[in-house]
């Protein structure tokens, strides 16, 4: 296998579990309904710090390339819990399951915090806008000065 296709399953893997992980402690389920107290301070955080972090560690482990990485952890994880309430555990008392086009735009608004984490991450790492360790202070001289 291919050393950037395991660094990318690493990378992944490592989204999905932080995504995972946060959502247990934070004890949110975006995919439910309960009222107005849905909408708390916790289901903010869960909703977008949580994937901008998972974001910023994509790209971290991956490296160039891993702002377009980071779209999936969210997808997977949102997905795999709406399909666990809706068909393994059951809704709980109090609650209802959110509609597939209000979960959708939950979705994909985790998506896109997670995509400006990556594009922060590879910033930071450098890997954006042709910086890099190659060029050379030669190279950056204007033509007219190398030639002398």
């Amino acid at each position: 296998m291919r050393h950037k296709y395991l660094t990318g399953m690493v990378a992944l893997l490592a989204g999905v579990a932080f995504i995972h992980i946060a959502d247990k402690l934070l004890g949110v389920k975006i995919e439910l309904f309960s009222g107005l107290s849905t909408f708390s301070f916790a289901w903010g955080v869960d909703l977008f710090v949580v994937p901008f972090l998972s974001g910023l560690l994509v790209t971290r482990i991956f490296g160039m390339g891993g702002k377009w990485l980071c779209y999936l952890p969210p997808l997977i994880v949102r997905s795999i819990s709406y399909a666990e309430i809706a068909y393994v555990t059951g809704i709980p008392h109090g609650s209802i399951l959110n509609p597939v086009g209000w979960w959708g735009l939950y979705v994909i608004l985790a998506i896109e915090s997670a995509a400006m984490g990556g594009i922060l991450g590879e910033v930071m790492i450098k890997g954006v806008y042709g910086r890099s360790a190659k060029v050379s202070q030669e190279d950056r001289r204007p033509a007219t000065e190398r030639e002398s």
